[in-house]
Order: C-alpha cells, then sequence, then structure tokens
C-alpha cells in the first residue's frame, strides 16, 4: 500500500501538457490547397454563371456556415454532384474560393462591393469585414457617393458613416458630381437633413437640390414636396426667398401652393456647422503652451491655452489638424485637434533625431492624398529623414533616403501639388510619395537663399530674410516668376513667417520700428491685382514663434472655439 502510494504521489506530480504543431497547422491548408489546384479527391462541382468549380464538400462546409447548412441537411443539393449557385457573380466566387484554399483574400476598389455582396450570401464574416474595413479606409471625393448607396442598400455601418462624413465635408463639390444625381430621394434626403453640413448659405442645399431634379425632371418633380422641408428657408435672406418662389420648378409646378405652404412652415431651424465656420491660421508663442487663433481680415484673435508644444503641424484636405509635440529626448507625440472638444488627442508616437552639432533639426508636419508625413532634416550631420503615418495602424514607416548635396543648414519644406519639396542654399528637391523617390527641380539663382515658402494651389509661393523678393515656382511647369517684394514703410526685419488665409499669401513680420527698436508683429497681405503687399493689421501682444514657421490654417467652428482647451492622451500608440 505505502509503494503504491508512493507511487501514485510521483505521477501526479507530473502534469499533462499540450502540444501545438504549428508547421502542421500552417502546412494543412497548403495541402488543401494543393489539393484543389490538382483536381484530386473533389466531390462536388458548383456551377455559377454556367462555369464549374470542382470542390470538397469538407473544405467548403468548414470555411462557410452556408455550404455546411447545404451538405450536411436534408437538402436536395446535399445529394447533388453538381449544385447551381444563383446569385453570385462567377469572377467573385473564383476569389472566394481562392480565400477558402489558402486564406489569402485580394481586395480591390473596382471589385470589393461584388466581392462584400458574395460574402455576405456565403456568411464568410472575414471577407466580409475585411471588404467593408478597406471600404472604409478608401472612402474619397471620387467614389464617397458609389460606396454610400452600396453601404446604404447592405446596412455597412462602418462605411456608411465615412462616406456622410466626407460628403458632409465636400458638400458643394460633392453635389456638383454627376454621381450625386443618382442617389434616392430618400438618400437625398437624409443627407441634407444633417446640422453638419459644411455649406456656407442655404443656397447651396437648394442648389444640390433643384440639379438632382432637373436630372431627371419627369419622374423627381413629384418629390418636391417631400424635400423641401429639409432645406432651413428660414436662413435664407428675403432676397434668396423670393428666388426660390419664382423657380420655375416651383412655380411651374401644379402643386406649388402646396410646396409655398412648406416653404412657410419651414421656419427656427438649426444653422448648419458650415455658417459658423471662419478660417483661422493657428501662431504659437516661444517658451508657453499659449497659442493664437487668427483671422486678421476679419479682425479674429482667440487666445487658448493647450497642454501641449507643438514643434511641427499641418491640416488635411478634411480639416483635420495635427500636431507633433516633443515628449522625450527621442520621441515625438501625434495629436489630432478635436473641434468640438476644442482640445487634442494624442494619435502615436514617432522617434526623433538629434543632431550632434546641438541645433535642433527643422520638423515639419505635411499631409499629402490622406496620408501624413514627418519629414527631418539636420545640418550636422546632414541628413533627411522622411516618414509615413499609416491611417490605419497608426504606425510611422521610414521613406525612401534623399541623396543631397550636403549643404542643409538652410532648409524650408512644403506639400504642393501631391509632392513634398524641399529648398536648400543651393537646391530643389521633390519627393513623390506614389513612386517612393526624390528627384531634383529647376533652382532660381535670382533669390540668395530661400528662408520661407507656402502653397496655393500648384504653386509655391517664397521669400529672401527681408521680404524684398517673392518668387513663384510652378511646380507643373517646372518654372520661376518674381513678384514685387515688400516696400518696408519704417521697420527693421528679425524673422518672417508666410500663410495662406483665405487663399490669399500673407505674412507675419517680426520686426521693430527704426529708431525706438520696438519689438512689432506685422501682418502683411500680397494684393495679386495690384501686385504689392499691404500691411494688415497688428497682432496683439506676445512672443510668438517664428522659427522654422508653420501656422496652420483650418475652418474652425466658432461656438466650439472656448478660450480654454486641454489636450487628451488617449488611444495612444507607438511607432
Amino acid at each position: 500500500m505505502a509503494a503504491a502510494h508512493r507511487e501514485g504521489t510521483h505521477s501526479s506530480a507530473v502534469r499533462p501538457r499540450s502540444y501545438q504543431d504549428e508547421s502542421y497547422l500552417h502546412g494543412f491548408l497548403g495541402t488543401v490547397s494543393d489539393l484543389q489546384k490538382a483536381g484530386v479527391l473533389q466531390d462536388v462541382v458548383l456551377e455559377v454563371e454556367g462555369l464549374r468549380f470542382p470542390c470538397h464538400r469538407l473544405v467548403l462546409s468548414a470555411a462557410s456556415p452556408y455550404f455546411r447548412a447545404m451538405f450536411t441537411s436534408d437538402m436536395a443539393e446535399s445529394r447533388q454532384k453538381t449544385v447551381v449557385l444563383q446569385g453570385l457573380d462567377a469572377g467573385m466566387f473564383g476569389e472566394i474560393l481562392s480565400y477558402i484554399y489558402s486564406g489569402t483574400l485580394h481586395v480591390s476598389m473596382d471589385k470589393v462591393q461584388p466581392l462584400y455582396q458574395a460574402a455576405d450570401l456565403l456568411q464568410l464574416d472575414y471577407v466580409r469585414d475585411t471588404c467593408s474595413s478597406y471600404m472604409a479606409m478608401n472612402v474619397e471625393r471620387s467614389t464617397c457617393v458609389d460606396l454610400y448607396k452600396f453601404a446604404d442598400v447592405f446596412s455597412v455601418d462602418s462605411v456608411l458613416k465615412a462616406c456622410v462624413q466626407l460628403i458632409h465635408r465636400n458638400f458643394v463639390e460633392v453635389a456638383s458630381s454627376v454621381e450625386f444625381c443618382s442617389l434616392s430621394v430618400n438618400q437625398l434626403t437624409e443627407i441634407i437633413s444633417h446640422d453638419e453640413l459644411d455649406v456656407k448659405e442655404e443656397t447651396a442645399v437648394w442648389e444640390a437640390v433643384v440639379r438632382w431634379v432637373q436630372h431627371n425632371r419627369e419622374d423627381r418633380l413629384h418629390h418636391l414636396p417631400n424635400i423641401l422641408p429639409h432645406i432651413r428657408f428660414n436662413l435664407l435672406t428675403p432676397y434668396n426667398m423670393v428666388a426660390i418662389l419664382d423657380h420655375p420648378l416651383v412655380s411651374e409646378d401644379p402643386g406649388r401652393s402646396a410646396i409655398r405652404n412648406v416653404v412657410k412652415e419651414t421656419s427656427n431651424m438649426k444653422r448648419r456647422v458650415g455658417m459658423d465656420t471662419l478660417e483661422l491660421a493657428l501662431l504659437f508663442t516661444e517658451s508657453t503652451k499659449e497659442m493664437l487663433w487668427m483671422n486678421p481680415g476679419e479682425g479674429k484673435y482667440i487666445r487658448c491655452h493647450y497642454d501641449i508644444c507643438p514643434v511641427a503641424g499641418s491640416v488635411t484636405t478634411d480639416n483635420d489638424i495635427y500636431f507633433l509635440a516633443r515628449e522625450s529626448s527621442q520621441k515625438h507625440a501625434l495629436f489630432k485637434y478635436n473641434h468640438v472638444k476644442n482640445s487634442w488627442e494624442r494619435k502615436s508616437s514617432v522617434r526623433i533625431i538629434d543632431a550632434s552639432d546641438g541645433y535642433p533639426p527643422s520638423d515639419y508636419l505635411m499631409e499629402i492624398d490622406g496620408e501624413l508625413f514627418y519629414l527631418i532634416v539636420t545640418s550636422s550631420p546632414p541628413e533627411v529623414v522622411l516618414k509615413k503615418c499609416s491611417q490605419r495602424t497608426n504606425k510611422w514607416q521610414t521613406c525612401s533616403p534623399l541623396r543631397h548635396d550636403g549643404q542643409l543648414d538652410s532648409n524650408v519644406a512644403v506639400s504642393c501639388n501631391q509632392h513634398i519639396y524641399i529648398f536648400t542654399r543651393t537646391q530643389l528637391y521633390c519627393y513623390d510619395p506614389k513612386a517612393d523617390q526624390w528627384c531634383r527641380k529647376s533652382w532660381s539663382k535670382h533669390i540668395p537663399e530661400v528662408y520661407n515658402a507656402v502653397a496655393i494651389g500648384t504653386e509655391i509661393f517664397s521669400t529672401d530674410y527681408d521680404l524684398n523678393k517673392t518668387l513663384v515656382y510652378d511646380t507643373e511647369a517646372d518654372s520661376w516668376h518674381e513678384l514685387p517684394g515688400w516696400q518696408n514703410t519704417g521697420y527693421g526685419i528679425e524673422n518672417i513667417s508666410l500663410f495662406v488665409l483665405e487663399n490669399k499669401l500673407h505674412a507675419v513680420v517680426n520686426g521693430y520700428t527704426v529708431g525706438e527698436f520696438r519689438d512689432v508683429w506685422l501682418v502683411c497681405v500680397y494684393d495679386r491685382c495690384e501686385r504689392v503687399w499691404k500691411e494688415l493689421s497688428i497682432l496683439p501682444e506676445g512672443r510668438w514663434y517664428m522659427f522654422d514657421p508653420m501656422f496652420p490654417v483650418a475652418r474652425m467652428y466658432m461656438p466650439h472655439l472656448n478660450t480654454q482647451g486641454t489636450a487628451s492622451t488617449e488611444g495612444a500608440n507607438g511607432e
């Protein structure tokens, strides 16, 4: 008994374990794929649009609840050698089979919608979810209406939300497209009913409705009385109201009395978001966390305090504002501005480069085609590093290096026409994100040193240190021309920063009055008609940051722009 007891105690001390053969798990699917390619052990033929696909019932049943129900129930298909599948595209079914046998899914914009439909029918959750994520990440102005209609029909909420946001932000442009006229009446009214519509005047909504109706007037005119309640006539001027009532769509329609009643009854409706926005440029201070939102032409100067000190900033085409702020000696943190909360939310972090000579590097943050790029330029050692942030993962990857002539102690960078340009003392370099390549462009000898650069359309405007010369580089023609400089009227200049506000070239001139040596922060605007710089206003008192200048310009919703703000650090990801 004692021996038996000791033996039992010894055996119970050795715990059983489970072992997993990783090579078997990975190799099994490859073996199944090889059997399919070789046409071995196939026991059913699926026919789609007349094309035959020999397959394995076991594999299909393991991959799809749709096939599992078909082959394991009393359905007639469970006993048939050939099963005809309806409602599927043969090409997409081939892609589905490829995924089932390989685990690899190939997705592109031209086939993502039929691929989603096939996955939805066959109950392949991974394929369906991957397609919806792919569509949501690739919503653009040219595709948003088509994707919106698809997402509406199939109730793909993530895609629907992304499309609605883009349509609201770019309503005037989207509403001018032919695709907009293909919306159903319910889709149209759903879009124009939102407060988030970015329009300056309600007439833009009326004009969009007119285009939609006239695209197929005979079939759509009777919908007008149901559409009009979604137009906010109380926001129109009396002149515009009369113009609408006298419009042929209203005045010539037999039911115009009913329409007039609808117009009269739409009162006290809220203003659209775009009606309370104003384009503002953002300035930083040298040592404090105060920032200044400004529109000198409108006399607007709003001071805010945020818990970050930016080193680089950018505004995307979708009006999202991003900042890089120093987080440690080795990293910067990327922040995104929350327009509603007037606060900054931390998104990720990125490694930085410390120059060996002690001079801080030049940091630039730019957006191209929906992607954020972080450009770091150091003078000693002379080095250019470009990193791109993935929209999907918020992680940074390094782009191709720039082979330069070694003179980087003076540099200015700007994004223009879907490219990045770097000005040095002797060269102009251009980066193409699609090709991930750098090249040299024509250099102008008419300016000894580019001190500032800013883009308007496909042109880059640059100045020298004293604003005596203003040169324009045409990115499409790869050519330069010169504009008159500033006719200085008694100021000594210390620093200059260019920015573009309401499509006009502006400059902040940090100088001093001659004879008094009193600091002045002067805003100038370039009048393209008269070809002269004009003094516009003087900035409020403050030590505004003017080195490696960057004045992000964005459309700001004024009711949300309070006097205080605090940055959030939620949702942070590392490099």
